[in-house]
């Protein structure tokens, strides 16, 4: 039987053999308690590497997000986000639906970033016709594009001239300090809050960190009860998170790596157009025909390749996919519309 090559998302990682071994190892307490020893290590960590004064772990992304904008919002404010962030398009509206908070969504420019002329003039004036804009948004990697460090530098004094405060949706914010071959707290340094996804190419089974002051964090630890999030015995799940941020970061360049080799591939595929004749960090986004796209995943699928629904396919590589397995996917993609022809 064939290996499966799963490219629809970094999200499909499976723990390591040696990250199972300290899950199982794992010491444990009551962390609503805050007695479990793993879990308080795997705060401090990230506190640290993220250059923030503590951090709260949470089950997912969506929920670490979630908490940041109940703790920089009250009811009635409002956030401005990205048309394409997944603070608004892909957590189910939690900010409205949980916090009345009113999302002001901007179109992203090419490279990902928010214009911050555009964001400076979406501000609502200070009258009882608006809502009050108390916070910005940024999302790092967006669509794997990497958020230059100046423009966050940019972003920073923008806030502190306007008093908006400043989030980031770092749900891929490792692989952009290896893609900048920066420390990781040269970019969060850069924000009050930092949401940072450990099951994504660090490869954890479960769980995000929000990173932030003290007193925002502990703010964010009643909103995750209240939310449902506080977990018991965690200390199993946080071992995983300790083991990719100490083991897995540096690998992250491997998933780039072999992103830009799947890109090269597909680019020699004359059906197809890569998107900027580029990988994006750990990512590459391909045009298909529409009358070509649903039968290229499923002749991919009946060969064990996993590809998502789109007429652009997102192509995600991960610490489960090797450089045979790009070699392989291709091959079978240049099959596919060989025998179509």
């Amino acid at each position: 039987m064939n290996k499966v090559i799963d490219l629809r998302s970094d999200t499909v990682t499976r723990p390591t053999p040696q990250m199972r071994k300290v899950m199982a190892d794992a010491e444990v307490g009551d962390d609503v308690y805050g007695e479990d020893p793993s879990v308080n290590r795997l705060e401090a960590l990230a506190a640290e590497m993220l250059g923030k004064e503590a951090a709260i772990f949470v089950p997912t992304g969506t929920q670490s997000n979630l908490l940041a904008l109940l703790c920089h919002c009250e009811r009635g404010d409002e956030y401005i986000v990205g048309q394409q962030g997944h603070t608004y398009k892909y957590e189910g509206g939690g900010a409205a639906v949980l916090g009345s908070i009113q999302p002001q969504p901007l179109d992203y420019e090419a490279d990902g970033t928010l214009d911050l002329a555009r964001v400076e003039a979406a501000i609502k004036p200070n009258d009882p016709h608006f809502a009050c804009t108390r916070l910005l948004c940024l999302e790092n990697t967006q669509g794997g594009k990497v958020l230059p460090l100046e423009y966050l530098k940019q972003a920073r004094a923008f806030c502190d001239r306007t008093g908006l405060a400043l989030h980031l949706d770092g749900a891929r914010l490792f692989n952009a300090a290896v893609a900048l071959d920066v420390a990781v707290s040269d970019i969060g340094g850069q924000f009050d809050t930092v949401s940072v996804c450990l099951s994504k190419g660090l490869g954890a089974p479960v769980g995000s960190v929000l990173c932030g002051p003290r007193e925002l964090i502990d703010k964010a630890r009643r909103w995750r009860k209240v939310l449902g999030g506080g977990m018991r015995q965690a200390g199993v799940l946080a071992a995983a998170g300790i083991y990719a941020l100490q083991n897995h970061v540096a690998r992250l360049k491997e998933d780039h790596d072999k992103a830009r080799r799947l890109a090269e591939g597909l680019m020699e595929v004359p059906q197809l157009n890569v998107v900027g004749n580029c990988a994006r960090t750990n990512m590459v986004f391909v045009e298909v025909d529409p009358d070509r796209s649903a039968q290229l995943k499923v002749y991919l699928g009946e060969r064990d390749m996993l590809v998502g629904d789109a007429a652009t396919m997102r192509l995600v590589t991960h610490l489960d996919i090797d450089p045979a397995d790009i070699e392989r996917f291709v091959g079978q993609v240049n099959e596919f519309f060989e025998r179509a022809a």
